[in-house]
């Protein structure tokens, strides 16, 4: 079982505009919602995948009883702590006019300290049950930088491959508990390591050390230029298609869940970085942020290409 960790679990709300100007008053005719944050969008597309897949984290008020009520709806199985406050809205107003997208994220509810003891248990349960618990997203308010080391040590020792997909402090912090995998960019590859990587060769220096410090599987997101990718000791340079993107929120979560996906199913390293690949970009290819087509996801793993540095 994939067990996916939402902390600032999120109304995930996309309106698509003909053209969108700010200060000025906008009529959609188009809009998408979904449960959202990055380990919600995780445990839909590996539900899409065939994936058995638990969803925890915080949730609160009138938005956190949508949240769950709507993964009733769509399959996916969940166990939350729930907190006081309203969980959050995440909105994205996308300008079909020049494909922009323009997002306003909402800061969720203050965690108090028993409240993040509670998870703390619920995770150690959890992870005593699952393959791989993935842990994704922002920190809410409250709750201390150190929560993700934290959660990653409790899943590790329950016999759990943990996957973390953070930013800023909350990954500098968890990746000293040494996660299995990390997916960060150029830029948190660089606060990481301490240095300016001023050339390829500096990046591909990078994800050997990371890999060096026990970090398995280290995925370097690249833009159009595709990822650089450190499984096992070895490189990977993956050149995903070129696509006429109609929503990339959500791609790496994808990313994410095709990568836990071909895990679970025991994939060798080059389809799992294939799948993992595939599954973002066939995210990009539909309204909703989060959601995959299983079609789009095959046509796109045979059009992935990986090349062993």
């Amino acid at each position: 079982m994939l067990t996916t960790v939402t902390l600032n679990a999120a109304i995930d709300k996309t309106y698509f505009f003909n053209s969108f100007t700010l200060g000025t008053v906008s009529r959609t005719q188009t809009m998408r919602v979904n449960p959202g944050g990055k380990g919600l969008n995780v445990a839909r597309v590996a539900g899409q995948l065939g994936r058995s897949v638990l969803a925890t984290g915080f949730v609160g008020g009138y938005n956190g009883r949508f949240i769950m009520d709507e993964l009733d709806r769509q399959g996916i199985a969940h166990d939350f702590v729930q907190v006081e406050g309203e969980s959050r809205l995440c909105l994205n107003m996308i300008d079909l006019s020049n494909r922009s997208s323009t997002e306003v994220l909402e800061p969720g509810p203050e965690i108090t300290s028993d409240q993040v003891e509670e998870m703390k248990r619920k995770i150690r349960q959890l992870a005593a049950k699952s393959a791989i618990v993935a842990l994704s997203g922002s920190v809410p308010r409250g709750a201390p930088t150190s929560i993700y080391a934290e959660l990653i040590a409790i899943a590790k020792a329950e016999g759990a491959r943990v996957f973390l997909d953070a930013s800023g402090d909350a990954l500098m912090a968890g990746i000293t508990a040494i996660p299995e995998m990390i997916k960060p960019n150029e830029d948190e590859v660089e606060r990481i390591i301490g240095k300016k990587l001023e050339r390829e060769e500096d990046l591909i220096d990078s994800v050997r050390e990371l890999m060096e410090r026990g970090i398995k599987r280290v995925i370097v997101t690249l833009g159009a230029a595709g990822s650089l990718a450190g499984v096992d000791g070895r490189l990977y340079r993956i050149r995903a298609p070129k696509l006429d993107a109609v929503n990339t929120v959500g791609c790496g979560d994808s990313f994410v869940a095709g990568m836990a996906s071909a895990v679970l199913q025991g994939m060798n390293v080059e389809d799992s970085l294939r799948l993992a690949t595939a599954a973002g970009s066939a995210n990009a290819l539909t309204e909703e942020a989060g959601n995959v087509r299983l079609e789009d996801v095959d046509a796109l793993f045979k059009q992935t290409v990986i090349e062993c540095l």
